[in-house]
């Protein structure tokens, strides 16, 4: 007769509900690791419940990044999850990849016919944007070098940039004179310039896609100014466009407006392919008007793994998954597709204005017209309001809903602002849920006056 060892089914039914393990009866480790290994299964529960805290990524408005891909991208980067962008020898058909996506910006950006593309991917705009910073560096530090001239005081001049650009002035030693704001205005003004630029200036950085408001600064005018400074003083002051957002949405919805490299004072431009790129989260794009404006001095050519490789940039090893989604969109959407999903987003958005501009005690400050797809809007009267926008953001939260608030940046840091934006995957019922919640929200606040404080508040830090 056959031996047979059973187990107690209660202790096999505990083994297998993942709230009735080990591991769920503990508070999890959050500074020393655990003696023994877990079941998968258990632990990817535990940490899924836990992510929840972080709310839902559709309903954060704050956010410029993509939230939402599609089955092919997700497949695609399941695929590559082995695959390292650096290693150019072992995976040379990402590199082939990575090579046809500059080919296809530098393209779309209007980069001089009968040139190669020129640039590389990113981790994300910012990498992309301290690139195209150290080339404009490096090549006002060796034309002041041939000149004869003192190369310790470079300066670079912008409106009101997003961070990474305070980052690259202070780690890499360059003076970051940011122009503040005139009464009325989002942005950099040409006729700012003159009383901001010198011999010193490496470039001027101009924004497509204000981080704040989400309109655009004028970069044909301003490269027009910096035409006008080169005649009167000799400065060849060249322009980066930090095209983060607008890069690709002002292809596809604003052909017209001239702002890439059809102006030839702009020597590079930077973009996130995840954000209105509509890739994954980790990667960017940098290019250059044409390769003598990549400073040879910048490229390393590495031996690694068995093979000679060019590269430029501030990380190493990063995952190649990203650039090859970045491909599948391309070849996926074609010009077309990008532009009908990038012109729902701004029905969607200036739907959103039309619906808070007839709320009541809001004035836009943008509408979702001529630039991102994208609201932004001040209280009128804040002193009669009753509330103050952060009250507004704190009452929007209880419904789910992540708006930011914050100030402008200088001269204009007393008006406080509010900003949604709007995304592929955001859709127009989406929209129309957090007007009602707005609505009832600005309800709420106006019958219960809340007391007004001059303290500074924190917001979002975007």
């Amino acid at each position: 007769m056959a031996l047979h060892e059973t187990k107690d089914a209660r202790a096999r039914d505990a083994d297998t509900d993942v709230f009735t393990s080990a591991l769920s009866g503990q508070i999890l480790p959050k500074y020393r690791m655990p003696d023994d290994h877990s079941p998968s299964e258990v632990v990817y529960s535990l940490l899924h419940n836990e992510l929840l805290l972080d709310g839902n990524a559709a309903q954060n408005l704050a956010t410029f990044c993509t939230t939402w891909s599609d089955d092919g991208v997700h497949r695609l980067m399941n695929e590559c999850l082995d695959k390292n962008m650096i290693d150019k020898d072992e995976y040379p058909q990402t590199a082939e990849i990575e090579a046809r996506c500059v080919n296809i910006l530098a393209d779309l950006w209007n980069a001089p016919k009968g040139t190669s593309g020129t640039g590389c991917s990113t981790t994300g705009s910012s990498e992309a944007a301290m690139l195209g910073g150290l080339a404009l560096k490096w090549r006002w530090r060796a034309r002041r070098r041939a000149e004869g001239k003192p190369a310790d005081r470079p300066n670079l001049v912008c409106g009101p940039v997003q961070i990474c650009w305070e980052k690259f002035a202070r780690y890499f030693d360059v003076e970051l004179r940011q122009v503040p704001l005139e009464p009325g205005a989002t942005g950099l003004l040409p006729h700012q310039l003159a009383a901001h630029v010198d011999e010193n200036t490496i470039g001027v950085v101009a924004i497509l896609g204000v981080t704040y408001t989400c309109d655009y600064e004028p970069v044909a005018e301003i490269a027009a100014e910096l035409d006008r400074i080169q005649q009167e003083h000799g400065w060849d002051i060249p322009v980066h466009v930090d095209a983060a957002s607008g890069g690709f949405v002002a292809p596809f919805l604003h052909p017209d407006v001239v702002w890439d490299f059809r102006l030839p004072r702009v020597a590079s431009v930077n973009t996130s392919g995840h954000k209105y790129g509509l890739a994954p989260l980790g990667v960017g794009w940098i290019v250059w008007r044409t390769a003598e404006l990549l400073p040879a001095d910048l490229v390393f050519d590495v031996d690694y793994l068995g093979g000679d490789m060019p590269t430029f940039a501030l990380n190493f090893s990063r995952p190649g998954g990203e650039v090859i989604a970045q491909y599948y969109l391309f070849l996926r959407l074609g010009r077309g597709g990008y532009r009908r999903v990038q012109q729902a987003c701004a029905d969607t958005a200036q739907y959103l204005a039309g619906e808070i501009a007839r709320m009541g005690p809001f004035t836009l400050l943008y509408d979702g017209q001529g630039g991102l797809p994208a609201v932004s809007y001040t209280l009128a009267d804040p002193e009669a309001a009753g509330f103050t926008l952060y009250d507004l953001s704190d009452r929007l939260r209880m419904r789910g809903w992540q708006v930011p608030t914050y100030p402008l940046p200088a001269d204009r840091q007393d008006t406080v602002m509010q900003r949604v934006l709007i995304r592929h995957g955001v859709t127009r019922d989406q929209i129309a849920l957090l007007v009602s919640d707005l609505r009832a929200a600005v309800e709420h606040l106006a019958a219960h006056p809340q007391p007004v404080t001059t303290e500074p508040r924190s917001g979002f830090h975007h």
